[in-house]
Formats: C-alpha cells, sequence, structure tokens
C-alpha cells in the first residue's frame, strides 16, 4: 500500500472488535482530520515505525530468500500471500453482508499462479478463468436456496471482482518471476512500490499539507504523492541502469508504478471506508493486514510485466 500519508488518522486504532464505525463515521472523521487538529491538541498516532521497521525489513528478508536458490519457494511465497490476502478480503467483505467463496478462490489462485509458472501467459489466463468458473459455480450451488437474487447477485459481482484482484493480477508477479532475468525484474517490481510507500510516507509526514482525496483517504497528500514518484523514479532509474537497459524508461516506470500504486491504495481505502474497516486485516504488526502491503505490488505487476517483456525483446533498443 502506498503511503503518501500526511495527515493524520482519526478513527482510533483501538475501537472494540465488532464496534467498526459505519462508513459514514468513518468519512465524517477522516474529512475532520483532513484538515488538521486543533492548535494546541495532541495529534493522534500513526503507523508505529518501531513495530513496522522490523516487520517490513523481515519480509523482505524471506522475499529475497525464496528467489536465491529455486523460483519454486518463491512461487510459494506468492500462493501463500494469496491465500491470506483472500480470507482478509472474504472477511472484510463479510461485513458488508457479501458471502465470498474462500475454498475455490484460494485453490484456484494457487493453481493460477503454477499454470503461469509452467506455461507463461496461457496458462495464467487458463488457470483465471477456470478460478471464475468454478467460484461461481461453487457459490452458485452454495447460495442458490434461501438467499435472496440481489444477494446473491452482489456475492457473484464480488467473487469476480475477487477473481480478478487476486490470483489475475498476482500471475503477474509470478509471469515475471519466469523471465530471463526474472529474479531481478521482480526484485525491481517489488523496489517500486516499496520505494514509493517509504518516500511517500516520510514527506508525506514531514511535508503534507494538501489532502489529495480527502473523501476517500484523507492522509494522502500531494506533496506525499510527489515523494512516491520521486522514490519510484528512483528504484526505476537505478534498477534498469543495473540492469543496464535503458535510464529513461526507469523514469517511465518509476513514475506510471508510483501512479498504479497509489490508484491501488485509494481504490482499496474506498472498499475499507465502504465496509467500516481501517485495516484489511492484524496480521502484520505495523502493517495492518497481507492485503494492506500488497495491493500496491498487485496493480504495479501488469504494468512492470509489460515493460519488463518489452525490454526483453529489445524493443526500446
Amino acid at each position: 500500500m502506498t503511503a503518501s500519508d500526511s495527515l493524520p488518522p482519526t478513527v482510533q486504532d483501538d475501537a472494540p472488535p465488532g464496534d467498526a464505525p459505519s462508513a459514514d463515521a468513518v468519512e465524517a472523521a477522516d474529512a475532520a482530520g483532513a484538515v488538521g487538529t486543533p492548535s494546541g491538541t495532541e495529534k493522534p498516532k500513526g503507523r508505529n515505525l518501531w513495530v513496522a521497521t522490523p516487520v517490513a525489513l523481515g519480509l523482505i528478508a524471506v522475499f529475497v530468500a525464496s528467489l536465491w536458490f529455486s523460483l519454486w519457494p518463491f512461487v510459494s511465497l506468492v500462493v501463500l500471500a494469496l491465500t491470506m490476502a483472500t480470507w482478509e478480503l472474504r472477511h472484510a467483505l463479510a461485513q458488508g453482508g457479501i458471502n465470498l467463496p474462500f475454498l475455490p478462490l484460494a485453490v484456484g489462485g494457487a493453481g493460477t499462479q503454477v499454470a503461469a509458472a509452467w506455461a507463461g501467459v496461457p496458462g495464467a489466463v487458463v488457470g483465471f478463468f477456470a478460478t471464475v468458473a468454478a467460484a461461481l459455480a461453487w457459490r452458485l450451488f452454495e447460495g442458490g436456496y434461501g438467499r435472496r437474487p440481489a444477494a446473491l447477485a452482489r456475492d457473484l459481482e464480488a467473487t469476480v471482482f475477487a477473481a480478478i484482484y487476486l490470483p489475475l493480477l498476482a500471475s503477474f508477479v509470478t509471469l515475471t518471476a519466469f523471465m530471463d532475468r526474472g529474479k531481478w525484474f521482480v526484485m525491481l517490481l517489488v523496489a517500486l512500490p516499496v520505494a514509493s510507500d517509504t518516500f511517500g510516507f516520510f514527506v508525506g509526514s514531514a511535508l503534507g499539507r494538501h489532502p489529495m482525496a480527502p473523501t476517500v483517504s484523507p492522509k494522502k497528500s500531494w506533496e506525499g504523492m510527489a515523494g512516491s514518484v520521486v522514490g519510484a523514479v528512483i528504484a526505476g532509474v537505478g534498477g534498469l541502469w543495473l540492469l543496464h537497459e535503458p535510464w529513461y524508461m526507469g523514469l517511465a516506470l518509476g513514475v506510471a508504478g508510483a501512479a498504479a500504486g497509489t490508484l491501488g491504495d485509494l481504490a482499496e481505502s474506498l472498499l475499507k471506508r465502504s465496509l467500516g474497516l481501517k485495516d484489511m486485516g492484524t496480521l502484520l504488526p505495523g502493517h495492518g493486514g497481507v492485503l494492506d502491503r500488497v495491493d500496491s505490488i498487485l496493480m504495479t505487476a501488469p504494468l512492470a510485466f509489460i515493460v519488463l517483456t518489452l525490454l526483453e525483446r529489445g524493443v526500446f533498443g
């Protein structure tokens, strides 16, 4: 999740379970926070860096280790993260009365990654459509009785959304890993949103004054967005320079990656706001849930895969 955060959160972290504020209450509280806290009052605390930093370093170490000797441990890591993210999404949507078929989505998501690793793009496409078909059939047979047509239709729409958002987008990460220089390319793919997140957070925290989308995510600022772009451009240009590729493609990849990551973050923020949630989960201390960490990677993956594929084919010289 990109973190062009500048303005203090106003939804309390210690709200009792089961008493999540309504979407309107969250929006009103965040809108109030978007204009700052009154003089003389203490600002609510944001991310706990003393907790978040070692967790982030641990995640990076696991990620690099999974790529070091063989790509299949990395595929296993993608499948694990995908399964946990699917569980978090199912639980989050349940707060809004939407029933997501977890088992076919999780199994289909794993199968899609394996198919992408073995057969490339055709495997990913077949895996995705098989996942959609299995998940829709499961939900129809499971919820076809005793479920109002409107509610069942909502479930089916959410199922298609989940299949696109998780297995399909994640397959671009797997496809990138199995390119000729896949280990280095996938490191660059992950470095883009990580650098965007880090720069955006610190620049936004220090300089953020102008909310980007106050009704969706009032902590996001234009100053933080500028920091995100700078961070992603540094990662993109530096990464492609080390790989002996044109630096200007790193510039374009960085700008586009920051935009895609921020779009993914705002989309998830909108989803959480509509469900009255602060985070998609609590599995990663200081970071929220797995989905809170991978949303920007998922949105960046298709774009990065296309650009890196064109570079591999020598399109840009």
